[in-house]
């Protein structure tokens, strides 16, 4: 059962704000109507889940892909939307996610589209709900829904490799910089206070390092804090239009990390948009759509204008090229596309054109990050060993 916010003046004029649980917006109105209050407005709230009120989280990628395979078998089979919910719903084993198939299921039920119904979880992605309301427009569901599953399929499959690819960095980076502050914060102190009491004559290399180190114990409580303050400045300001736009501005700028990030936005963008054309939705609608999907600001930004361009009758291609965003080739391969009138199969191959060259790009940098790394490491590490020892082996020459 979802959970609605709702305000409503009873037969004295007395407005009551109270939260209540229903099947959809349109069943409470109906329902308080009828007991002769004045519904002023209905606001979903929340989904229940044991009687609490659970976070609008979103649900695994992994878990949607397997409903919508089995929906488009159950479809293809030739049962109903209804009937493929309740069978679906009784076999999903997230508890999360088959609180939202139910309230689907009840919205379906109660007379609306299985798009909408999906619509007002305000969970599922847009690209799906559009793809779906595509489907049910054309009356067919199956091969839109086709479409969507290969998408998807494409999308976690291209995400996975992109994942792998980055384990062994971030592990080599992480394993680094915590064998780094065990060292200065933990390490060099020990050495500093054995020194301190030899009273021994220290070179200038090893006086510095014995310097960082007090300095890093003392202060490392507050250059901690002023860590995470610093990290939680910028995702706030990362939530504003401005700061989103700046951060990724900055992102695409970072050498080689930048021109990797671009080509993957716009793969994903390519065959988002490709997957809405081919379901028979209109340009402008489904710019906006894959736009709306991208976590790119700078891209998002210039497909909401380009689509704007697209409005007033200009060409994508030409509306593309003068945001100045999207690399060259990619704009003239769409303006090729549009020439020939084959938009969404020329769309597919950037996308493959692109995903091939990010994970070869990737594969590239990983190659020369990973030894410059061990470079990194070795250079630090061992200058901080030899800066902490040599004061030993100057004492151990004087006594011999």
């Amino acid at each position: 059962m979802a959970e609605f916010l709702i305000k409503v003046a009873d037969e004295r004029g007395r407005l009551l704000q109270q939260v209540e649980s229903g099947i959809s917006e349109s069943e409470v109105r109906e329902r308080f109507a009828q007991q002769g209050f004045l519904v002023y407005w209905v606001k979903p709230k929340g989904i229940l889940i044991g009687g609490k009120a659970a976070r609008r989280k979103r649900v695994r990628a992994s878990t949607f892909l397997v409903f919508n395979q089995q929906l488009l078998t159950l479809l293809k089979a030739g049962l109903p939307v209804l009937g493929s919910m309740d069978l679906l719903v009784k076999r999903q084993r997230d508890t999360y996610f088959r609180t939202l198939l139910q309230n689907v299921r009840e919205r379906v039920k109660g007379g609306e589209l299985l798009s909408e119904a999906f619509a007002a979880q305000h969970v599922f992605p847009k690209i799906y709900t559009t793809t779906l309301m595509a489907g049910e427009k054309s009356g067919n569901m199956d091969e839109v829904l086709t479409r969507y599953v290969n998408f998807q399929k494409m999308a976690l499959t291209f995400k996975k490799k992109l994942a792998v690819s980055l384990i062994y960095p971030a592990l080599l980076v992480s394993v680094v910089t915590c064998m780094l502050i065990f060292l200065v914060t933990y390490v060099v102190p020990q050495f500093a206070k054995l020194y301190s009491d030899l009273n021994a004559q220290l070179p200038a290399i090893t006086l510095l390092m014995l310097e960082m180190g007090t300095h890093a114990q003392r202060y490392a409580p507050v250059v901690l804090v002023a860590i995470v303050l610093l990290i939680f400045l910028l995702w706030r300001w990362k939530a504003t239009d401005r700061g989103a736009e700046s951060i990724d501005r900055a992102t695409h700028k970072i050498p080689l990390v930048g021109d990797i990030w671009m080509k993957y936005h716009v793969s994903t963008f390519s065959r988002m948009l490709s997957t809405l054309l081919t379901g028979g939705m209109p340009l402008v609608p489904s710019l906006e759509t894959a736009g709306a999907s991208m976590n790119s600001r700078t891209i998002l930004n210039g497909i909401q204008r380009a689509s704007v361009r697209v409005r007033e009758g200009q060409s994508l291609a030409k509306s593309l090229e003068e945001q100045k965003v999207f690399p060259d080739l990619s704009v003239e391969m769409i303006e090729v596309g549009e020439s020939t009138g084959a938009l969404p199969a020329m769309l597919n191959s950037v996308a493959e054109f692109y995903e091939e060259d990010v994970q070869t790009a990737l594969a590239g940098a990983m190659a020369l990050i990973e030894p410059v790394i061990l470079i990194i490491m070795a250079v630090f590490v061992g200058g901080i060993l030899i800066s902490l020892y040599l004061p030993i082996f100057t004492l151990g020459s004087s006594i011999h």
